[in-house]
């Protein structure tokens, strides 16, 4: 609901409390009677007389002590008529009852009352575009509320501004039904019960007046527009009275940025066809001609030097007015006293208007106020998470000046966090003093943990299941732990990992890997051969600035090949070339990250890089590296839509002495390469294939959905069939038209995207004619237990079976999903 529905319920209680007692005046005040109960129909003239003692009859659920808090009239006190119509007005007011009656017995005031019903129950069915929680929360505030005592007429009134503020919703045709049930102890069940029905839809929208400019040109950006086929999603095409007032207010400023000072909005339109479904709205306008500014000035107290503060001001002699840039200037110079701690300063363009020359002097005058200091920063709403994960988010401080800037970088931080719905921030000024506030942090804690449960399908792999529990807010510390235990038909995995975000209280991370893994590649979609590795990793991150950071990892890992009867001859040349299956590498990875995004989950603007090389050191079995870079942005395009770019790069190879081995058919024997039993000679040069990059499918290190996952790239025929072998370098990007509007949850999205990529043997192989490509849509949803990502998608762009040259053709998926992953 909102604030002005909140309003004028209020509004509407406060007239049925006032129009009540003066119902009331036209009764009789009060009747006397000298027997020893009142008559059944006074007919006595009033009769004043002093009151020895006061009885009220007829009370159930009211206590007597609350009637004589209200009552302005006591024992001893002579009672006349007008101080009749005090008492029965004052008790009216009250809207305890629906009936007053006074009376007399001897010289005791008898007052007889009929308490109004409570309300038992209050329940709302049928609303959609009001929301139960914020009208119950409305109505509480005038008293209609369980617990409550009722009053028919607040309950009429509520009724009829209801059906206005549907109206001004655009649905005409909206019933609302009240219903009273009485109940036994003078209790009532009231039922409000809302039909909506289908909002007026505009079939026409006509400006009369305009001369320079088209319609079309002029409505582009209003949020009223005339029916078309985008509506169904868009619904700009429902009238509302609130839409249509801020589309006005576009109308007059769309002609005073363009210079127009004397335009005139002469009239405003709107027409409903008898069956209240269709809309049509006219505007008659005034352009006028276009002014010029003759001159510009600052005036006020400054703060800073008038100097640095003209320089903020685009606003020049000779341009053509423009009320946008005037609001821009101001804007800019009260953002920069903000950040300097005048949180409340004012700059006012004030206009001087010459009709005779058609120009206008600009004087900008500027108000800073008093410098404010940060008092306490305050949270509110971190039921789970402790202050401190939060404190150290801030970038404003305690006891510093007031800075606007540093409070929405603050306000970023926490909402990348991830543990948070939403976050909002409200400055509090602090009570007798003019130069401090208060800034609060409210927030809404969401499930910073997941269940993991992937689920998957694919012609090679069947049904795939894996589980993992992770919490990136452990206990509400701030750290990250993640415990797995998985097994599926391709692997057995167990997993362990933590990170504390704040080792220091600069901002080091510290973090630690440990991991086994046993993996059948044949099963994962890619070569026939099998694996059994671990590893120990600890890493470190370290901020640089307020966006960039740089890490480093060290670990000792080892990875022993099994092969198999099917396992493709260029592993095993490989292995042979190498001299042995199993390799231990020491391993180090230094990296390089930029985010400005806004948010963790589901961000709307901003960009993300990251730079990385991993290296094997030297002494490791297979000496390689390995590099990669990522990149996205976002780019806001309008409230209903987003547009989403990124792109992944990486390459590898091997460094330092290739060794060469020349294969004879009988191993134990050396021979030559003129030798009869000389088969080949292999070698150890180029990225190892375990370490190989792959895509296709959903996941995110290689994404191209529509394919089958890691069927991309490379394959070798081992002579039963062709497997997919990865591949040096890897290119894949993706560009997606993000709709946050489609959900009304901050939690899913809807998206259209087009992904595009492939690897390939190495550098020199890459082929942008190869790059394979997809269509399709997806759904992203931040559920309960975990990510939910579910893309339908069509290859666009593929490769047909070409087997004289080793390639079997590509291998499609169009609907795929994921549980549990990162989006």
């Amino acid at each position: 609901m909102t604030r002005h529905l909140t309003r004028r319920l209020l509004a509407l209680a406060l007239a049925s409390a006032i129009a009540a007692p003066a119902a009331a005046q036209t009764a009789n005040p009060f009747a006397l009677t000298q027997d020893t109960a009142p008559a059944a129909t006074p007919t006595v003239e009033p009769t004043a007389f002093t009151v020895s003692d006061i009885r009220i009859e007829g009370l159930q659920r009211i206590s007597a002590g609350t009637v004589f808090t209200y009552l302005p009239v006591e024992r001893g006190d002579t009672l006349d008529s007008a101080a009749a119509a005090d008492a029965i007005r004052a008790l009216y007011k009250t809207g305890f009852f629906e009936d007053v009656h006074l009376d007399r017995q001897g010289d005791i005031l008898v007052i007889t009352v009929v308490e109004r019903p409570a309300i038992n129950k209050l329940t709302l069915t049928g609303n959609k575009d009001i929301k139960t929680d914020d009208l119950l929360k409305g109505l509480k505030e005038i008293g209609l509320s369980e617990g409550e005592t009722f009053d028919r007429l607040s309950l009429d009134r509520v009724t009829q501004e209801l059906n206005r503020q549907y109206n001004n919703r655009g649905k005409y045709n909206v019933q609302i039904t009240p219903t009273v049930a009485k109940l036994d102890r003078n209790r009532v069940d009231v039922t409000i019960t809302v039909k909506e029905g289908k909002a007026a839809r505009i079939q026409h929208i006509n400006l009369v007046g305009n001369e320079v400019y088209p319609d079309e040109v002029i409505t582009d950006q209003w949020e009223s527009r005339e029916h078309n086929w985008l509506s169904f999603y868009k619904r700009d095409d429902q009238y509302s009275r609130e839409k249509l007032s801020g589309d006005m207010e576009k109308l007059t400023s769309w002609y005073l940025d363009r210079g127009y000072v004397d335009f005139s909005l002469d009239s405003t339109q709107v027409a409903i066809s008898p069956d209240k479904r269709d809309m049509y709205i006219t505007a008659g306008l005034t352009e006028g001609e276009i002014y010029k500014i003759s001159s510009v000035k600052i005036t006020g107290d400054t703060v800073l030097p008038k100097a640095d503060v003209e320089k903020m001001v685009p606003v020049k002699e000779g341009q053509i007015f423009s009320r946008r840039l005037l609001e821009f200037t101001s804007d800019s110079i009260t953002s920069t006293l903000a950040n300097i701690g005048y949180a409340f300063a004012q700059v006012n363009p004030l206009p001087e208007v010459h009709q005779e020359n058609k120009t206008v002097g600009i004087n900008f005058q500027v108000i800073p106020g008093n410098r404010v200091n940060v008092r306490h920063i305050i949270f509110k709403g971190n039921t789970r998470t402790a202050d401190e994960v939060l404190r150290r988010e801030m970038r404003q401080f305690e006891g510093a000046w007031y800075s606007q800037s540093l409070i929405d970088r603050s306000k970023v931080r926490l909402q990348r966090l991830g543990y948070f719905e939403t976050v909002e921030v409200e400055n509090v000024p602090v009570p007798g003093t003019d130069d401090q506030v208060d800034v609060v942090f409210t927030v809404k804690e969401t499930t910073s943990g997941s269940f993991m449960f992937g689920v998957g399908y694919s012609q090679l792999s069947g049904v795939n299941l894996s589980v993992q529990l992770s919490e990136s807010n452990f206990l509400g510390s701030g750290n990250r732990v993640s415990i797995a235990a998985q097994q599926s038909s391709y692997q057995k995995r167990y997993d362990f990992s933590f990170t504390n975000p704040y080792f220091t209280d600069e901002g080091m991370s510290l973090g630690y890997n440990l991991w086994w893994r046993e993996f059948d590649y044949s099963d994962y979609g890619v070569a026939n051969y099998s694996t059994n590795s671990g590893a120990f990793q600890t890493f470190l991150g370290l901020p640089i600035t307020e966006y960039d950071s740089v890490s480093a990892l060290i670990g000792i890992d080892t990875n022993e090949i099994l092969l198999s009867a099917s396992t493709p001859r260029s592993i095993v040349d490989y292995l042979k070339a190498v001299g042995q299956q199993t390799f231990h590498a020491w391993r180090t990875q230094l990296g390089y990250t930029r985010d400005t995004r806004n948010d963790y989950f589901m961000p709307t603007r901003g960009s993300y890089h990251r730079a990385s090389v991993e290296i094997a050191m030297p002494g490791s079995t297979a000496e390689f590296w390995k590099a990669e870079y990522q990149y996205s942005r976002l780019f806001p395009l309008a409230q209903w839509m987003i547009l989403s770019t990124s792109v992944d790069v990486g390459y590898g190879d091997s460094y330092g002495s290739v060794t060469y081995r020349d294969l004879c058919t009988n191993m134990s024997v050396p021979c030559s390469r003129a030798s009869a039993d000389y088969l080949r000679t292999v070698n150890d040069s180029g990225l190892p294939f375990f370490e190989r990059f792959y895509a296709g499918g959903i996941m995110s290190s290689g994404r191209v959905r529509g394919f089958v996952d890691n069927s991309l790239g490379p394959r070798e025929f081992n002579g039963f069939t062709y497997q997919p072998m990865g591949g040096a370098f890897k290119t894949v990007g993706t560009v997606e038209a993000v709709f946050p509007k489609l959900f009304d949850s901050p939690a899913a999205r809807i998206s259209a995207f087009v992904d595009f990529g492939n690897v390939f043997a190495d550098y020199n192989a890459f082929d942008a004619g190869e790059l394979r490509a997809s269509a399709g849509v997806a759904l992203l949803w931040r559920s309960p237990m975990g990510p939910l990502s579910i893309s339908y998608a069509i290859p666009i762009r593929t490769k047909d079976a070409d087997f004289a040259n080793g390639f079997p053709g590509d291998e499609t998926e169009r609907l795929q999903f994921s549980f549990g992953g990162s989006f």
